[in-house]
């Protein structure tokens, strides 16, 4: 089963986390990979051509991200990333719906091995301490949330006592406010 890590953050909060990340050798990819696609890397300059939604970051100095060409489907022509044998973090970032909430994101990575999964071999030891390292950066600057199962960071829990609405992005899901 996969690490998940569930969070709301604002564009400010998404900058200082980008900046984190750029300790790390991390390659950004979209869900659906274009067959041009250049990589760059997860940083402070190169934050604006990062996709609005899903993504995928490698760990490219650990091992390549391993693709598949999608064969069917409305993805026909893509590449796939195998999410369970490559080095990576998939991310769902934080965006506002109609009614001007904030949808929750979240970030998960394949670290042990799992029937269910297919994977034969646990994740390398240095893929395994970058993503508890990422999810110990979340963990401290973050706050925890009401209902319990959120982060919520610094700027958007300060939006958040000026009226923002903080809304879960599963199905049907509940509002979520800073745990006081």
């Amino acid at each position: 089963m996969a690490n998940v890590i569930q969070f709301f953050m604002s564009p400010e909060d998404e900058v200082a986390f980008f900046r984190f990340l750029e300790r790390f050798v991390l390659e950004v990819y979209p869900r659906r990979v274009p067959q041009d696609w250049e990589t760059f890397r997860a940083n402070m300059e190169n934050l604006e051509r990062i996709p609005q939604e899903d993504l995928y970051m490698v760990a490219s100095e650990l091992g390549p991200a391993i693709v598949d060409k999608v064969k069917r489907g409305p993805d026909k022509g893509y590449w796939r990333i195998d999410e369970v044998r490559s080095p990576v973090i998939f991310m769902e970032r934080c965006r506002p719906n109609e009614e001007g909430e904030l949808l929750s994101g979240k970030m998960w990575a394949e670290l042990d091995i799992t029937a269910q999964t297919g994977r034969k071999n646990a994740a390398p030891d240095k893929f395994r301490r970058m993503f508890l390292e990422v999810e110990e950066y979340i963990k401290k600057t973050c706050r925890r949330s009401e209902p319990k199962g959120f982060y919520v960071g610094p700027k958007t829990a300060r939006l958040c006592k000026e009226g923002l609405v903080l809304r879960d992005s599963a199905f049907r899901g509940g509002t979520v406010a800073p745990y006081k």
